[in-house]
């Protein structure tokens, strides 16, 4: 049974688009939740089938590289990635999503340093040694899609839209020159248009089902 980890945030955990102001009502984690079998890692699983066990490592808020000052320090995606995958070990594949978070007003980083910090990620896979044979597993990189329309989320995303429009771009040179597979999400699906950030069911599907295709396409042994 081959491994694979999916290793991202809000959108691999399978946070529901938000529509309630979250300083008026809060939102109290796991309450909009996608169910397992929508989740995109799931309809992953179902289409791959029994010879294949997913991981679902999805954070709401996880960065790739930054401490989130704001809503935790354990928002960053680097500290805890080695850990992840020396505890799941051995793993064939890590799909890794995330850049999403990077794109908020409080980091101010630029969509070149984003992909840079996702370098770094891949960099930790691929001297892990977590793979089948204490080599390191193939890495997918997915490129998450441009911001949609933001809505109460407007303030803390300012100027991420324009910015997430370029992550393509450096992702795809990122991927090529670490030698790893590369999946530009946005080709597939749109952010909701209830908040503007996250999938809601039917694009969790559709994901699931073409990345699954890929992998049959151009990753499976």
């Amino acid at each position: 049974m081959d491994t694979i980890l999916c290793y991202g945030d809000s959108n691999t955990y399978g946070q529901k688009p938000i529509a309630l102001d979250v300083l008026d009502e809060g939102l109290i984690p796991g309450t909009l939740r996608f169910g397992r079998d929508q989740r995109w890692p799931g309809v992953l699983g179902s289409e791959l089938g029994n010879d294949f066990h997913i991981i679902e490592e999805g954070l709401n808020g996880r960065t790739t590289v930054f401490d989130d000052p704001v809503e935790g320090v354990y928002r960053n995606g680097m500290p805890y990635l080695m850990p992840c995958l020396q505890s799941h070990a051995p793993l064939d594949y890590v799909l890794l999503m995330l850049g999403t978070n990077d794109l908020k007003k409080r980091y101010s980083v630029s969509a070149y340093d984003i992909a840079w910090s996702v370098s770094s990620l891949i960099d930790i896979i691929q001297a892990s040694q977590a793979g089948p044979s204490g080599d390191s597993p193939e890495v997918l990189l997915m490129c998450p899609p441009a911001l949609g329309k933001i809505s109460q989320f407007s303030f803390m995303f300012e100027g991420g839209k324009e910015k997430s429009k370029e992550l393509p771009e450096y992702y795809k040179k990122i991927a090529k020159q670490k030698g790893c597979h590369y999946f530009e999400v946005g080709k597939i699906i749109e952010a909701s248009k209830i908040d503007g950030i996250h999938y809601d069911a039917e694009s969790h599907e559709r994901l699931g089902k073409a990345v699954a295709g890929y992998m049959k396409e151009k990753m499976l042994k």
